[in-house]
């Protein structure tokens, strides 16, 4: 990882930068936050750091911060430098699958940032998920599962928790798996329209899903871990038998 040094000499934090009235710092903005500059204040964990200074330059639903910081270097001198973080909160992603018929539930939707970074269409296959806004990841994730694709999720697996871009974004995803079945399916899914959203809901064959992997077709990291999970160590994976894994009682399907 590069870093963006802005000397050596540690100058003077720099203070007084959000004058009185400031949405985000001492008005609410438009999500009813303030003090959003004191976002990393005060952190003691890692005594090689201290954070000088943090500079809101956007909060209009996301944050963006510019955060000043002291580094101490494994030599024992110390840097100041400068970060940018996007704090857009945590989030959830869930694998469906029916490990009995060999299928997973994907879902695919219009991104942005893909399609003005390359991605041909910008319309990404995905595992279901979203923000937690405010729920627990478990919470959060039967929501969105029933938003997006319209199935009502049992219990469901914690797989893992990942940083997904520690660079610049302070998102971290808690990755699920669950079954479902044609009994789980109580709407057609497709998202909240109020919000934005307009979702495909697509059932793929596990090794189908898995090939789309090695030809670019499937590109989102969460999906692309979430299948290597199911492959690997999840509910398609070999047994010593040769047969899948398949469903345990307490992944049975609701």
């Amino acid at each position: 990882m590069s870093t963006h040094p802005v000397g050596n000499t540690a100058n003077p934090a720099h203070t007084g930068h959000a004058a009185p009235g400031t949405p985000g710092i001492d008005v609410p903005d438009r999500r009813g936050r303030t003090g959003l500059d004191t976002h990393g204040r005060g952190l003691t964990g890692n005594p090689d750091v201290r954070i000088t200074d943090v500079e809101v330059l956007a909060c209009d639903w996301y944050v963006l911060r510019k955060t000043t910081f002291d580094h101490r270097r494994r030599d024992g001198s110390w840097s100041r430098q400068q970060r940018e973080t996007y704090d857009r909160g945590d989030g959830a992603t869930i694998l469906l699958y029916d490990a009995q018929r060999a299928t997973v539930l994907l879902t695919r939707q219009f991104r942005l940032p893909a399609y003005v970074n390359e991605h041909p269409t910008g319309m990404l296959l995905e595992t279901a998920g979203g923000l937690l806004d405010g729920n627990s990841p478990e919470e959060a994730i039967r929501r969105e599962a029933a938003e997006e694709t319209g199935h009502e999720v049992g219990e469901a697996e914690p797989v893992f928790v990942v940083y997904m871009s520690p660079g610049s974004v302070t998102e971290r995803v808690h990755f699920f798996a669950a079954p479902y079945a044609a009994s789980s399916a109580t709407s057609s899914g497709g998202g909240v329209a109020d919000e934005g959203e307009d979702i495909e809901v697509l059932e793929l064959p596990f090794a189908k899903a898995l090939s789309m992997i090695r030809t670019g077709e499937i590109a989102d990291a969460k999906t692309i871990m979430l299948l290597q999970w199911a492959a690997l160590e999840g509910p398609f994976a070999p047994r010593p038998g040769g047969d899948v894994r398949g469903p345990s009682p307490r992944r049975s399907a609701p």
